[in-house]
């Protein structure tokens, strides 16, 4: 007996952990009928999904993106890390993977200091709404400061990084040209006077021209994430006062923290479909060969296989089975570390210098895929 669930029923919008958890009670799999992939193969259970992920039958592909509708001459620069096969996805994954090591992103903390410190001095002093304010900017000004992008040209990538995390494909898509030529241009910058950020490291590094410009320009569509993990974690901190009491007591805390503020509020939903390469089995239904298969981020972080009472949001938890909210295996997020350095340096910053921090209103998206607020009111 193979659950379904209806991504567009308003009580799995509204709280998709519970409705995949009940799912996940019952069976192994379930069968999500998605927009634009057909029917799609969900993991519930963590040991399962996390042996899928880094199983080489399972792959993602052309189909596990939406396609743009982009200009001809952009199309070489839209291929991912991910559509492309398994050899060339190992060569470029250790190519680039230095300049994404959590090394670099610790020598990089400094300067993610500074701009959250500038970013929060500009904040009124009576209520803001985080999301234009603080968390969508930040995101895309470490991407700038990352491929280090003149000051003068920062408001247009911050234009499209906007685009990204308020969902407007059509308006990103109308971008990309614009997208692509200011990662040309920055490129064309770093071969002439390098610099201490990714291009120059990226130059570095053995890659085409096309590779190192698709790099570059893609670090702002996948690096939007952290708008949406700032907001879903402070608002989570409120809800829970004693929690957030302890972090304040013990600042060194803090990466343990965004570790379980990870499992419990993660804005991602679902992974990358991959593809079943050949028939396979997921405990025990089988997937038929070419049809698509995600994991159900939701389901699996609230295992009970996997974490001890896992309904509770507790900052103490121990690491155990980890979570998958940046995936695994050889489609393991690149940019995490960079992600785990801005949560941890915009949460610590915030509520350092907002002692009386509280929520006056919130709206969250009824999105199907992604766990995120529209609105994020809040009071000093």
């Amino acid at each position: 007996m193979v659950p379904e669930i209806d991504l567009s029923d308003p009580s799995v919008l509204r709280d998709p952990f519970t409705a995949y958890g009940e799912a996940r009670e019952r069976a192994v799999v379930a069968r999500l009928p998605a927009p634009g992939f057909g029917t799609m193969w969900a993991v519930l259970r963590h040991e399962e999904a996390r042996a899928m992920l880094g199983d080489p039958r399972f792959s993602p592909g052309p189909g596990s993106y939406q396609r743009l509708d982009v200009p001809e001459h952009c199309r070489p620069y839209l291929r991912t890390m991910q559509e492309v096969g398994a050899e060339e996805h190992l060569r470029l994954r250790r190519t680039v993977a230095p300049a994404f090591a959590p090394r670099r992103a610790e020598e990089f903390r400094p300067r993610v200091e500074r701009i959250v410190a500038k970013l929060l001095g500009e904040l009124p002093s009576d209520t803001v709404d985080l999301l234009p304010a603080f968390a969508r900017p930040l995101p895309i000004e470490v991407i700038c400061e990352m491929a280090g992008i003149d000051e003068a040209d920062r408001p247009r990538w911050h234009s499209y990084g906007a685009a990204i995390a308020a969902g407007a494909v059509d308006s990103f898509a109308s971008s990309i040209p614009n997208v692509i030529e200011d990662a040309k241009a920055a490129l064309a910058a770093h071969r002439i006077a390098p610099a201490d950020d990714l291009v120059t490291d990226l130059l570095g590094a053995e890659l085409t021209s096309t590779e190192t410009i698709t790099l570059i320009w893609h670090l702002v569509l996948a690096g939007q994430t952290p708008a949406n993990l700032i907001t879903n974690a402070v608002e989570t901190l409120l809800a829970h006062p004693d929690q957030l009491a302890a972090l304040r007591a013990d600042p060194a805390a803090m990466p343990g923290a965004v570790e379980e503020l990870l499992r419990w509020c993660g804005p991602q939903l679902f992974t990358i479909p991959r593809f079943a390469g050949e028939d396979a089995e997921i405990g025990g239904v089988r997937i038929p060969r070419g049809e698509p298969v995600t994991v159900a981020i939701a389901a699996v972080n609230r295992d009970p296989r996997a974490f001890d009472d896992p309904g509770r949001f507790d900052l103490t938890r121990r690491a155990g089975a980890g979570h998958l909210s940046f995936a695994h295996g050889p489609h393991f997020c690149l940019g995490a570390a960079f992600a785990r350095v801005q949560m941890e340096v915009a949460l610590s910053a915030l509520f350092r210098r907002f002692p009386g921090l509280r929520v006056a209103d919130l709206e969250r998206a009824p999105d199907p895929g992604t766990w995120r607020l529209t609105t994020l009111r809040l009071e000093f």
